[in-house]
């Protein structure tokens, strides 16, 4: 294996000489689990340590490494190497860290695309599409949307299903595959790039795991049966992992994720929600909040059918997320500065106090 197989770029390693980084090695990160990060390089892979200096100098959690970072690398044991920095992400997938208010959870790094899983049964949800979507589409990460369990439907099932995606979710590729019968893997196998990385998302249950399993060729990922007594997906993936295929592309595993939450999203939002974003430019008001007030084009278009209600339902609720969020986080930037004041003071006048 070379690094372009990793995923390494021309960018990478002038980003490399640049920073003066040449006499570290190269490694990616593939698997990271409370702060215990696994390395790959050319060579083997390690178990990789941060130095105290990229410890001390991060300001938040999005400053360690994550899974599908580049990092620059030293040796001090057998099977272990020194983390001295982290190279500059391409991309990265965000969402709202579950149960800290104002805070991100890095999902992945430098991803070029994202195949977004969806089972056909019970799963079966476009509004979490249109979320995944969104979270794809604000940090420019291309979305490809993936069937599975088409075995359970018949033909004529199946088309109107993805007619009714169609109609809410344009311009996106939707491959329909089923694990159990294979139908679909090696077609979706022929669309993977030698070096290109794509991260799997979805929830719980739908068929992540088998499907790095069936594009590997092997069982690489446990994997689990849906819970009899609730109908829901079993947690199999408990971290995030980085694998690199044999016959090309490097595929990231997530683990199930129930809560997708919206964070800097703006771009995101406009971009999946194109047709409402172009229609609004007709409403009498430029800052209309497209809920009751006269002459809104948006509620005029959904009225007239022309807007999906539901779409517009999903995106009114993702537009409070965004902003509720943005809230959160001036709110805990004027904490964090009104406390940054007091201490500056409180050092000042113990300055003075001792003259």
């Amino acid at each position: 294996m070379n690094l372009e197989e990793l995923g390494y770029t021309k960018e990478l390693e002038q980003c490399r000489k640049e920073n003066n980084l040449n006499l570290f090695e190269v490694g990616r990160v593939i698997s990271e689990h409370k702060e215990r990060y696994i390395v790959k390089t050319t060579e083997s892979e390690y178990e990789g340590e941060i130095i105290g200096n990229l410890r001390f100098s991060a300001i938040n959690r999005s400053d360690f490494p994550a899974v599908g970072d580049w990092v620059a690398i030293s040796e001090y044991d057998e099977d272990k190497v020194l983390i001295h920095s982290v190279f500059p992400r391409k991309t990265k997938i965000e969402r709202q860290a579950v149960g800290k208010q104002g805070e991100k959870q890095i999902i992945a790094t430098n991803i070029d695309y994202a195949f977004i899983v969806q089972a056909v049964d019970r799963d079966f949800n476009i509004n979490r599409l249109e979320r995944y979507l969104t979270i794809c589409n604000t940090y420019n990460v291309e979305p490809i949307i993936i069937l599975n369990k088409i075995d359970l439907l018949d033909d004529t099932m199946l088309s109107e299903l993805i007619i009714t995606v169609k109609e809410r979710i344009k311009q996106v590729p939707i491959i329909p595959i089923s694990n159990e019968s294979l139908i679909g893997i090696e077609s979706l196998k022929n669309t993977l790039k030698k070096g290109a990385t794509y991260c799997l998302l979805g929830s719980s249950g739908v068929g992540k795991s088998s499907l790095l399993n069936n594009l590997s060729g092997k069982q690489i990922m446990k994997t689990n049966t849906i819970s009899s007594s609730n109908n829901k997906g079993r947690h199999v993936t408990s971290h995030r992992e980085l694998f690199v295929l044999e016959d090309g592309g490097i595929l990231i595993d997530t683990p199930g994720m129930r809560e997708v939450g919206i964070v800097d999203s703006k771009h995101g939002l406009e971009t999946t929600f194109e047709t409402i974003i172009e229609i609004s430019k007709n409403c009498k008001f430029k800052d209309c909040t497209h809920t009751i007030e006269d002459d809104c084009s948006v509620l005029e278009a959904v009225e007239s059918g022309e807007i999906d209600s539901a779409s517009y339902e999903n995106y009114m609720k993702m537009e409070r997320e965004k902003d509720h969020f943005e809230s959160t986080i001036a709110e805990k930037r004027k904490k964090d500065k009104d406390f940054g004041k007091m201490v500056k003071k409180y050092k000042k006048n113990r300055k003075l106090n001792k003259y």
